[in-house]
């Protein structure tokens, strides 16, 4: 939860008026704790995808991970945001044109699934398309960098790559990840992408 980030939610659909804090289902009302105990959920319901991955049909199954990663602490998860977010003083994709967006990014899915399995280098540049366009979306009130993340491993998966964007022992790939989506750079993303997808088999 960035302070870089700015919301429009003048009438606290997502925020406590007093506290500030997201409102959840836990109750918790300290910025701390309720970081402490999302990573917590989210960390146990990501290993859930490990075992048992919800495979990529389209754009809904973005909202379907982050429904369950986020499921034990915001009534919202899974849904669309209802507020307009910036970031560094860039907005976020408007929710009026949602639908726009989510017909492109199915169509887009549509291709990743033609390029054969062997052609790692065209795999590679339109994941990084697809996360491109994701993270402009950005669809999500809270969680959306680690649904997408989640979203492109699971997509990866479908060719039986393996695609893991968030390794605990290697920060220069969080780095380049970051500054890949927020420069909106599709070539940073597609080299790191490239360098980290290897085979499943």
């Amino acid at each position: 939860m960035s302070n870089a980030y700015k919301y429009m939610d003048a009438n606290h659909i997502y925020v406590d008026s007093k506290t500030g804090v997201l409102k959840n289902l836990q109750g918790i009302l300290e910025h701390d704790v309720l970081l402490f105990v999302e990573s917590a959920a989210v960390t146990k319901r990501l290993q859930e995808l490990y075992e048992n991955p919800i495979k990529i049909k389209s754009i809904d199954s973005l909202f379907e991970i982050h429904k369950h990663l986020f499921q034990d602490i915001y009534v919202w998860a899974g849904k669309k945001r209802l507020v307009e977010i910036s970031k560094d003083g860039k907005q976020f994709f408007p929710i009026s044109n949602f639908d726009n967006a989510f017909t492109y990014i199915n169509q887009l899915i549509t291709e990743f699934k033609k390029i054969p399995k062997d052609n790692k280098k065209e795999l590679a540049e339109k994941l990084a398309e697809i996360l491109d366009n994701i993270n402009y979306l950005h669809p999500f009130r809270e969680g959306n960098g680690r649904t997408q993340r989640e979203f492109l491993r699971l997509l990866a998966l479908d060719k039986d790559l393996i695609l893991n964007l968030n390794p605990s022992d290697n920060k220069n790939v969080y780095q380049q990840y970051m500054k890949g989506t927020i420069e909106s750079n599709v070539l940073v993303l597609t080299e790191l992408i490239f360098e980290l997808i290897t085979s499943n088999n």
